[in-house]
């Protein structure tokens, strides 16, 4: 081989090697690449992971809280039956419109009488809603503050009157309502399950038994015509005898 084409030969072989240094190289950075990509795409999807599941916990966390504040006031009554419970905020809701119309009676009564049966439902009813509170907050309940619609439209309609119009009306409403105090509070004394629930109510039954018999002196009309209309018929009753009597009397006279 003539010195020519080694030489040519050479050049093939050097060209030959540069390129696949060449190959080599860009193989290289290339799979470099791809390793670095997929590092980041691995890094990329265990942050999003992480959040996800940070989200997750979060969302959860705050459920959980929120579920927590909602069914506080069922925690505290877990171990309170339907009928200690009904009887708690129904006691709770009339302690508020004795009061409310206690005040309105004790500024705006026409007799003395409906004035001083106003304030001792302030004082009385007052001093009993507080003592239900206490125990309701220690029980994880919490009471009514203010009147629902119902019984503020009670009120608005006694209030609305005046004069003798506005004691009549009162005078009416406490009797009846102290009716049902006095039966609900001797039921709950004797059937309540709750102990210091039960204690309460046979704690503040005789104040209430102690309102009816002033509620009852308040509408001496309702009683009276009662008695009224006993005597009439122990009147007409003795006039028939007096009558027969007569008749009988008459019959065997010669």
């Amino acid at each position: 081989m003539s010195n020519q084409q080694l030489i040519k030969s050479a050049h093939i072989w050097f060209l030959a090697v540069l390129l696949a240094c060449g190959l080599w190289t860009v193989a290289g950075k290339a799979g470099i690449a791809i390793q670095d990509q997929n590092s980041n795409q691995n890094t990329n999807s265990n942050a999003r992971n992480a959040n996800m599941q940070n989200r997750n916990a979060n969302r959860s966390g705050n459920k959980n809280t929120g579920q927590a504040a909602a069914t506080g006031e069922q925690a505290g009554m877990a171990g309170m039956s339907s009928q200690d419970h009904d009887f708690l905020m129904d006691a709770a809701m009339g302690g508020l419109e004795e009061v409310e119309l206690g005040h309105w009676a004790a500024q705006k009564g026409t007799s003395e009488a409906v004035k001083q049966f106003g304030q001792r439902m302030v004082d009385d009813h007052s001093k009993a809603n507080a003592e239900l509170a206490t125990l309701a907050q220690s029980k994880g309940i919490t009471l009514p503050t203010a009147l629902d619609e119902k019984h503020q439209k009670d009120v608005s309609k006694i209030t609305r009157l005046s004069g003798a119009e506005f004691d009549r009306a009162y005078s009416k409403m406490m009797l009846s309502d102290h009716k049902k105090d006095v039966a609900a509070f001797e039921k709950q004394s004797s059937k309540g399950v709750d102990p210091d629930l039960k204690a309460f109510a046979t704690k503040t039954l005789p104040t209430l038994q102690e309102h009816l018999q002033m509620a009852t002196a308040l509408n001496p009309t309702s009683s009276g015509n009662s008695n009224s209309g006993g005597m009439q018929n122990s009147n007409s009753n003795s006039n028939r005898n007096r009558n027969k009597n007569s008749n009988t009397n008459n019959s065997n006279s010669p």
